[in-house]
C-alpha cells in the first residue's frame, strides 16, 4: 500500500515509476508551467507528465533544470502526437520532445492515441527508441482492451503504461481486469472528472477523513493500484493533492465510490477521435 509520496511502482521492465505524479494538460508554456512543475517537485512530487500537444515541454524542461533536484530522482513521461504517428514520424517527433526537455533519456514516452492504421508503426519505433536507450519505459495512452489485445498479437515489446481516463464516474473495470494480467501499468489522466468534484459520497467521506474530495478522489486512485497525475497550477492545490497518505479508504467505502460509475467521459472515446 501506497504511504509516502516517493512511493513507486515497478513497471514490467524493472523501472520505478512513482505513483503520483503532476500533470500539466492545458498549462501554459513559460512562467506558468515552470512554476507548476516546481511547486509540485518542491512539495515532493517525483513525476512529470506532459505531451507534445500540450506545448509546454520547454517550460517542463526549464523547471527540471532549474529545480536543485537530480535529473535521476525525476520520472518525465511525455506522448507522441496524432498528426505525427508512424515510424519516421515518430521518430522524428521524439528527438523535437526530447530536444524541448532538454532530456537526453526520457523516462517514459507515450503513443497519445490509438490512431487507427497507424499506432502499429507507432509502436515499432517506440520499441526502437526503447532499444536505442533514448526512453526508460514505453506505453500507451487512451488505449481500450481491444486495441492493446491488437498490438499485443505482433508486438517485440509489451506495453509498459495504458494512461486513460479514469474516476469514479469513468471506473474502467474491463481495463483494470486486463492490464494487470499482463503487466501493463494502469494510469489515470483527468482523475479529478476536470473539477465536477460535487458529489455528496466524496463530501462525506471528505467530512470523515479531513480531507477535501479530490483527496479522497486521489486515495480511491491509489488504493486500486492506479498511478494518477492530477494536474493543477497552484501551488497549495498541487500540495493538498500531494497529501493523501496518511489515510486509508476501507473496502465498503471503495466499492460505494466504485458504485459512482456512470461510463461518463470528460474526453474523447478513444474509438470515436477525430484528429
Amino acid at each position: 500500500m501506497t504511504q509516502h509520496i516517493s512511493d513507486s511502482t515497478v513497471l514490467s521492465n524493472g523501472v520505478k515509476m512513482p505513483w503520483l505524479g503532476l500533470g500539466v494538460w492545458k498549462t501554459q508554456n513559460g512562467e506558468e508551467v515552470i512554476q507548476a512543475v516546481k511547486a509540485a517537485i518542491q512539495a515532493g512530487y517525483r513525476s512529470i507528465d506532459t505531451a507534445a500537444v500540450y506545448g509546454n515541454e520547454e517550460g517542463v524542461g526549464t523547471a527540471i533544470k532549474d529545480c536543485g533536484i537530480s535529473r535521476d530522482e525525476l520520472f518525465i513521461t511525455t506522448k507522441v502526437w496524432n498528426a505525427d504517428q508512424g515510424y519516421d514520424s515518430t521518430l522524428k517527433a521524439f528527438d523535437e520532445s526530447r530536444r524541448k526537455l532538454g532530456l537526453d533519456v526520457i523516462d517514459l514516452y507515450l503513443i497519445h492515441w490509438p490512431v487507427k492504421g497507424k499506432y502499429k508503426d507507432t509502436w515499432r519505433a517506440l520499441e526502437k527508441l526503447y532499444k536505442d536507450g533514448a526512453v526508460r519505459a514505453i506505453g500507451v495512452s487512451n488505449f481500450l482492451v481491444h486495441h492493446l489485445e491488437d498490438l499485443l498479437a505482433d508486438c517485440e515489446i509489451k506495453p509498459m503504461v495504458d494512461q486513460v481516463e479514469f474516476h469514479p464516474l469513468l471506473t474502467q473495470p474491463e481495463l483494470r481486469s486486463f492490464c494487470p494480467q499482463h503487466q501493463i501499468q494502469l494510469e489515470a489522466w483527468s482523475p479529478l472528472m476536470q473539477g465536477n468534484l460535487d458529489i455528496p459520497l466524496l463530501a462525506e467521506l471528505g467530512a470523515k477523513y479531513g480531507k477535501s474530495p479530490a483527496q479522497i478522489v486521489l486515495r480511491w486512485d491509489l488504493q486500486h493500484g492506479v498511478v494518477t497525475i492530477p494536474k493543477s497550477i497552484s501551488a497549495h492545490r498541487i500540495q493538498e493533492n500531494g497529501n493523501v497518505f496518511d489515510f486509508q479508504l476501507t473496502q465498503d467505502e471503495m466499492a460505494s465510490i466504485d458504485a459512482l460509475n456512470k461510463e461518463h467521459r470528460f474526453g474523447p472515446h478513444p474509438d470515436h477521435i477525430n484528429f
